[in-house]
């Protein structure tokens, strides 16, 4: 199948201790994500891998029995201006809430990441679902979802507009007569929402990238308008290819009606790989990991995935066949039972499979392996890249940067060097132009 060159988007899931809630306790891990080290390896790591993102997600409470990684963690936009300096090209994102913050600040925040980073950030937007958060917020409760939503949209209006409140080429800075700023090219906002009053204008000229890229992972139907009309990248929770090629079409056909076209938004699937010399390594790490945790319901858990009840089958015996004719089995069940049998798979290598990486999918094999499996989602459309989520660091991103990697520039399904210098640049996305207005308005409302 003919690709016309396109190629594949790469993202980095970093949480320090890996993505694998036991990741830490494997040989050689980081055991912290609030060491500075660890994460300025990651990313020169990532940007060796000419990966286009660096993702640190956020979280506003915590709880002893959370993901270690959840239990102490920098906050995303100081790390990321840190990580800024010893990176020169992969984009560095970060989550902010809409929930808990304020429009003027996330503004400022991305367009001061954008300046120091020379167009490289990128703003996950969040609504938060985590009800224990509003409790450190001076709120009883969070928001009803709908609500939550509501704001977001308006929100992110703001910030956009902020952005916009600046032309190119405001700050004169001329010498000789005296003129720093140019006050037809700044205007005020003026907003008057629901939600927000903002004046404006936010205090920070235009953008390196206009406006730095939009990142959302709503699945609920808000959460894909939201998507559809704003963002540029979607990270996606999938596991079955089927379902993930549907969700991509359901996505992307939602944009027309903002008048957006599918290339202007890039849905990248979470996915964690687990890389072996052969299959059989790739499953012994991977069960090794597992080992570290306490399986509960495992079998319900396989029974779900696989499509048929195995809750009376032994967990390290084999996969047992499907019943009857297989009526009803959808293809992936029916792939995923072929694949057990055809690697002598027990009931608890495909409950490794399957419950590794927090409702994310997994896939676990050779370099070889793995990339067949990326290819097939990314050429029949379930994907336009991936977000990955290392089991552990450094080793699991290590695996995937020297074996992986070169394994998809070889069927030239992913660049060998960036072709740009901004996140705009490596998504194939203009920079953002300033929205057309009557230069005698401008003029005024700066004045």
């Amino acid at each position: 199948m003919s690709l016309d060159k396109r190629q594949m988007h790469l993202g980095v899931f970093v949480l320090g201790t890996g993505n694998h809630s036991a990741g830490w306790r494997y040989e050689g891990a980081a055991t912290s994500s609030c060491d500075l080290a660890v994460m300025q390896e990651i990313a020169r790591t990532a940007e060796r891998g000419k990966f286009d993102l660096l993702f640190i997600s956020d979280g506003l409470d915590m709880d002893p029995g959370d993901h270690p990684s959840f239990v102490c963690r920098f906050e995303p936009t100081t790390l990321l201006s840190v990580l800024s300096a010893c990176t020169s090209h992969i984009g560095l994102g970060g989550t902010v809430s809409t929930s808990f913050s304020e429009p003027f600040n996330v503004a400022r925040t991305f367009a001061s990441l954008d300046h120091i980073s020379a167009g490289r950030a990128a703003w996950n937007v969040v609504t938060s679902s985590r009800p224990k958060a509003a409790l450190n917020f001076s709120r009883d409760a969070h928001l009803e979802h709908e609500l939550r939503y509501e704001r977001a949209n308006e929100f992110v209006d703001v910030v956009n507009g902020l952005w916009d409140c600046w032309e190119d080429g405001a700050i004169v800075a001329d010498k000789e007569t005296g003129e720093f700023l140019d006050a037809s090219k700044v205007r005020p906002l003026d907003h008057k929402g629901r939600f927000f009053q903002v004046k404006g204008p936010i205090n920070i000229a235009r953008c390196p990238q206009g406006h730095p890229v939009i990142i959302q992972a709503g699945g609920s139907p808000t959460g894909l308008e939201l998507a559809a009309r704003t963002a540029d990248v979607v990270f996606s929770v999938v596991q079955e290819l089927e379902p993930a090629k549907k969700a991509y079409a359901d996505l992307k056909g939602r944009m027309a009606k903002y008048g957006r076209s599918p290339d202007q938004l890039a849905v990248l699937p979470g996915v964690m790989p687990v890389v072996g010399v052969t299959d059989a390594e790739a499953r012994e790490k991977l069960s090794k990991l597992q080992s570290w945790l306490t399986p509960t319901n495992a079998l319900t858990l396989v029974s779900g995935r696989i499509g048929y009840d195995v809750s009376g089958y032994p967990l390290d015996g084999p996969v047992p066949a499907p019943p009857g004719s297989e009526n009803g089995s959808s293809t992936f069940h029916r792939v995923l039972y072929e694949t057990a049998k055809r690697q002598n798979m027990t009931l608890r290598d495909l409950y490794n499979l399957t419950a590794a990486a927090r409702g994310h999918w997994v896939t676990a094999g050779t370099p070889a392996g793995i990339a067949d499996t990326l290819e097939q989602w990314f050429v029949e459309g379930a994907a336009d890249g991936f977000n990955i989520l290392p089991a552990y660091f450094p080793g699991g991103l290590d695996d995937f940067v020297d074996l992986v990697v070169p394994e998809l520039q070889r069927r030239g399904l992913f660049r060998r060097d960036y072709e740009g210098t901004t996140l705009r640049d490596h998504f194939g996305l203009p920079r953002t132009a300033v929205p057309i207005r009557p230069r005698e308005t401008a003029a005024a409302g700066a004045a």
